[in-house]
């Protein structure tokens, strides 16, 4: 069921693709996000050295998936594998082989509050995504909160709004892609809907 759920919010077909296919579909869609990748990475880690061994993974993650489908959109898809690939970096960082410490005290194991920076990080990113959200117009604002916060899926939000599943669906992208656009750097194209 979260495959299914991951496939219709990325938009992949349902087929499996050719090797020429996923060849094509990353040279013209896949690269030339390169530059703006390699910012958003250099601004999310700590290390500048590690960017190019990153790149290659978050290449070789979205390779892998393409093969079985094209992803689309392409860039909400490559940006989600660098974040995934980010949080998995820093949790490695985190875990210290338990033989190399003698006294568990030693560890000073951090407390499951966050630290005041990271609460300062959370709550700038709340007002940004708050700041997106009432930009949008209306009727996108409201599928994007059914769909995002209430978990509705696309035929509930549907006839909740009186609309069509095909217009919760766009609206529902535009959402999604103005709030990506917002946390990678682009500004967001508000497009006035009703």
């Amino acid at each position: 069921m979260a495959d299914e759920t991951i496939r219709e919010e990325l938009c992949l077909p349902a087929a499996a693709t050719t090797a020429p296919e996923v060849r094509t579909w990353f040279v013209e869609h896949v690269l030339p996000l390169e530059v703006v990748l390699t910012q958003y990475l250099h601004r999310n880690w700590h290390n500048k050295n590690d960017t190019q061994d990153m790149l290659h993974d978050i290449y070789v993650r979205a390779c892998d998936v393409a093969r079985r489908q094209i992803p689309n959109p392409t860039k909400p898809f490559v940006f989600s594998i660098a974040r995934n690939l980010l949080i998995d970096r820093v949790r490695r960082e985190r875990i210290i082989p338990i033989e190399t410490v003698s006294d568990l005290d030693a560890l000073e194991i951090a407390k499951d509050e966050p630290d005041p920076e990271r609460n300062a990080i959370a709550r700038e990113e709340l007002r940004r995504v708050q700041a997106t959200l009432d930009r949008l117009p209306p009727r996108c604002r409201q599928a994007i909160l059914l769909k995002q916060i209430d978990g509705l899926t696309r035929r509930e939000i549907a006839q909740r709004m009186g609309i069509g599943e095909g217009t919760v669906k766009d609206y529902v992208a535009e959402g999604v892609r103005a709030l990506a656009d917002v946390f990678y750097g682009e500004k967001p194209d508000m497009r006035s809907r009703t």
